[in-house]
């Protein structure tokens, strides 16, 4: 088994650079299995995602609490077994989330995720301009997250990048044909 992870800021297109690489490894005959955080088949991803649409301390601290379980499930599955049956797995957001915590603990936060849970076989890292990620945001007509607004947007990203050190990165913000050609390049070398 391959376990890939896609990550990424809000509004950079993890799922549909998931979802290609999916394509891809389908298309050679692998069963895939992707994997997204907040995971909307679980309670607690439903409840996690309810959480990041509120605005206070309370909710920026239980969602980040509920998105850990909702990783730790998903490590679960794949480490207990059922995970076998596929030939390889796609993370959704994993240890980049590190990104979204205040200042002075991002940088710990993300070496003890790194030190403590399982390291993926391949990372990638979905770039992209802020400002084209907050209008895909927009696009969509959803409630925003606590974490979608432009000042954050550029923080996580400048956050991001720094911790991108062993990372794929794929610059997303040139459109779908760009971004296909980036992750079949990253394919051909793995």
């Amino acid at each position: 088994m391959v376990w890939y992870v896609v990550d990424g800021m809000d509004g950079c297109g993890k799922s549909t650079v998931a979802r290609t690489i999916g394509s891809e490894l389908e298309s050679e005959g692998r069963r895939v299995l992707i994997l997204e955080h907040p995971n909307k088949d679980t309670f607690v991803g439903r409840l996690e995602r309810a959480f990041l649409e509120g605005d206070s301390k309370l909710n920026v601290i239980l969602s980040t609490a509920l998105y850990i379980i909702d990783v730790l499930h998903s490590l679960t599955f794949i480490r207990c077994g059922r995970g076998r049956s596929y030939d390889d797995i796609i993370f959704v957001r994993y240890s980049m989330a590190a990104a979204y915590l205040p200042d002075g603990m991002v940088g710990f936060a993300y070496d003890l995720i790194c030190r403590v849970l399982p390291t993926p076989d391949v990372r990638i890292l979905v770039d992209i301009d802020p400002d084209v990620a907050m209008s895909r945001i927009l696009e969509r007509g959803e409630n925003l997250e606590i974490f979608e607004t432009d000042e954050k947007l550029r923080t996580v990203r400048e956050r991001m990048l720094g911790l991108s050190d062993g990372w794929m990165v794929v610059d997303n913000s040139r459109g779908t044909e760009s971004m296909r050609e980036q992750v079949h390049r990253i394919m051909d070398g793995i």
